[in-house]
């Protein structure tokens, strides 16, 4: 029985139950657990209550510092690989680099998120911007009061209506907004776009039996869309496949999270 945790979403029901029976036909027996929060899922990957953990970035990079030792990455989806991150205005402010920033009011995702919150943070710092003094505003998502349930859409929206000169988004955000009609080609500037870095993952102990880990990432590689449980992984998990998975990537996250001193 592997045993499979993750932090609590509503998606991860319906995921996780077709994890469970994707398994089962490639001849493992799969069992899940929901955390109330990614340090929760930590501490229990940690502890080994669970074998996989479902993993967002900063969750990975924690259990890395925890354990002092690599751990297996059996699998990411194809949006987690080459992640990048961009820095927007609205063509009308006239911004053309990051350094026009200087002065400006700049909006930022969650101070809880990877890509638009704690790496745009250190981003600017390495530009040379000390977001404290050398912007007008910097604000993260969780200090605005607004009615957006997406702290991106959120970033988007402000600086279409002007109240920011520019935000932090993710490419997958744009890609996201762009299939829906929003916002509109020509409206937006990208006057930054990051290196590309590594996402989410799912993660195994370096002991795990190397012949599972090999099995797990096979069945993990053959979900398909056409399968009912395959279906309903991937469009939970808003990806159109998943591929083996990889050790490298997060390594600027690593020296962002230690300046932050959240590790």
């Amino acid at each position: 029985m592997v045993r499979l945790g993750g932090a609590a979403s509503p998606t991860y029901i319906s995921v996780f139950r077709g994890l469970q029976a994707h398994f089962l036909r490639h001849g493992i027996e799969l069992d899940w657990v929901l955390y109330s929060d990614y340090d929760a899922l930590v501490e229990a990957f940690v502890r080994r209550e669970i074998d996989l953990a479902w993993n967002a970035p900063l969750a990975y990079v924690k259990i890395k510092r925890r354990l002092q030792d690599p751990c297996r990455v059996v699998a990411m989806r194809d949006v987690d690989i080459n992640f990048t991150t961009h820095f927007i205005t609205h063509a009308s402010t006239g911004i053309t680099a990051v350094e026009g920033l200087k002065g400006k009011r700049v909006a930022l995702g969650s101070r809880g998120s990877m890509q638009a919150g704690l790496l745009p943070y250190y981003f600017l710092q390495q530009l040379g911007l000390d977001p404290a003094h050398d912007l007008a505003v910097c604000s993260f998502y969780d200090e605005r009061q607004g009615d957006s349930h997406s702290d991106e859409r959120d970033v988007v929206e402000r600086v279409a209506r002007r109240e920011y000169d520019a935000g932090a988004v993710s490419r997958r955000t744009i890609e996201t907004l762009q299939g829906e009609g929003t916002p509109a080609p020509g409206n937006f500037r990208i006057i930054w776009s990051s290196p590309g870095y590594s996402h989410c993952c799912f993660t195994a102990h370096r002991d795990m039996d190397p012949a599972l880990v090999g099995k797990i990432t096979q069945a993990f590689v053959a979900i398909d869309a056409e399968d009912a449980a395959g279906k309903a992984v991937l469009e939970g998990e808003a990806c159109k496949a998943f591929v083996p998975g990889i050790t490298t990537g997060w390594e600027t996250l690593e020296k962002a999270a230690e300046q932050a001193g959240i590790l």
